[in-house]
């Protein structure tokens, strides 16, 4: 009687995990957020009670990375790395729609639903891994310099006056960056009330060489040639240069503050991205969130979009979205979160400014759109400002050629279904 018993236990048991709907989440994250990831999945999960199941997908770890899977937890810019080729996505709000979820764009703090909407507004993927552009710095190596390191540097101005100190101090690479363009072309444009791109009907146009932009790459160019600056490449590549205390400060983003913190043998620093104290309209605290979202993929069939969907509603609960905050550091999607970027150990000059700038209402001038688009317009930029380090093009040249080389691009591009 006992061994049938356990026979038809086992028989329901496997039934249930025969009709559970899988569906594939690819990432490229480590360390706490993996660990973050992967313990609210195994929550998911135990709440389906075998109707369903998310299984993670590490990319490292995927043979063949054109076989798309269910979601993509990744910068838009990454598609490559990710997929080997740039596939459109399936926008959040439909998916939303058509698995029966309530999904209300109201409840996101208004600059990161800013991060991932189209032209008309709608929101293409969950926000879950957005971070702000930063200055990190090396307190000792200050200290070492003679400068305070309380005091970091607000400008421009004043970071060329720490670069002289620390190469005067024998630190070979006082400045470098991660994601440039980011940082270093969109964001300097937001802080000084420059547009970005303009809006022609359902297109765009990159307008970012005026006279701010210009005078921003021509003075990192005088810094470079100077051996104030140094560039790595258009990714995160500063970023192992600066834990590794080989360069003194970086520009980069605010969640890599905690994995600084664990591994650099210094002192680690963090302050708001420095500005233009002589342009006029200069905004300083108008930063430009951005970096990992929750993309869906094309291809698949309704039932496994339906689970995709409860997944997403399931991220979007307000203990959920807190405990996913307070274990990665990343920006919360909504105000119940807010309270969990302090618990994270986030430096608290972030969280003031994370505070400011993501309640602020979206701005009037427009920022590159999600999606491949701008992922292009990004790479124009890097590739044309790579001839400004190799001392072959001056910074107007440069950027007057991303200028027209991308408005040609997004002039030639024809709309297509996204599914």
């Amino acid at each position: 009687m006992m061994f049938r018993t356990a026979l038809l236990v086992m028989s329901i048991m496997c039934s249930l995990a025969a009709s559970a709907q899988e569906v594939t989440l690819r990432h490229g994250l480590e360390g706490r957020s993996l660990d973050t990831l992967a313990t609210l999945v195994v929550r998911f999960n135990d709440e389906q009670k075998g109707k369903a199941k998310v299984v993670l997908e590490d990319v490292n770890g995927v043979a063949d990375k054109r076989r798309l899977p269910d979601m993509a937890l990744l910068d838009a810019d990454d598609g490559m790395a990710f997929f080997g080729t740039l596939p459109r996505y399936v926008p959040l709000v439909q998916v939303m729609k058509e698995g029966g979820q309530k999904f209300e764009s109201k409840r996101f703090y208004p600059q990161v639903a800013d991060a991932v909407d189209d032209l008309t507004g709608k929101i293409q993927a969950l926000p879950v891994g957005l971070a702000l552009p930063v200055l990190f710095y090396d307190r000792d190596a200050f200290r070492k310099a003679g400068l305070d390191p309380e005091r970091p540097p607000q400008t421009w101005w004043e970071v060329q006056k720490a670069a002289s100190s620390l190469f005067d101090a024998g630190y070979k690479c006082p400045l470098t960056s991660s994601y440039f363009s980011w940082i270093h072309v969109e964001n300097l444009s937001s802080q000084h009330s420059e547009p970005i791109v303009a809006k022609s009907g359902r297109s765009e146009r990159l307008v970012v060489n005026g006279m701010v932009n210009v005078k921003h790459i021509a003075l990192l160019s005088s810094w470079y040639k100077s051996f104030y600056f140094h560039y790595f490449g258009p990714g995160n590549e500063g970023d192992a240069k600066f834990a590794s205390g080989e360069c003194a400060m970086l520009t980069g983003e605010s969640t890599a503050f905690a994995g600084f913190r664990r591994t650099a043998k210094f002192d680690v620093g963090v302050a708001p991205l420095p500005y233009y104290d002589d342009v006029r309209d200069a905004k300083p605290a108008d930063v430009l969130p951005d970096g990992t979202a929750l993309w869906v993929l094309p291809g698949k069939k309704k039932p496994e979009y339906k689970v995709v969907a409860r997944f997403m509603a399931f991220l979007m609960r307000p203990d959920i979205q807190t405990e996913w905050v307070r274990g990665t550091g990343f920006l919360p999607m909504m105000p119940a979160a807010m309270d969990a970027l302090r618990e994270a150990g986030v430096a608290p000059a972030v969280v003031a400014e994370a505070e400011n700038r993501l309640t602020m209402p979206r701005q009037a001038y427009d920022r590159p759109r999600v999606g491949a688009g701008r992922n292009r317009i990004r790479a124009i930029i890097d590739e044309e400002i790579a001839f400004v380090w190799q001392n072959t093009k001056p910074a107007k040249e440069a950027l007057d050629t991303a200028v027209s080389r991308a408005n040609s691009f997004l002039s030639s591009a024809v709309a297509a279904p996204l599914r």
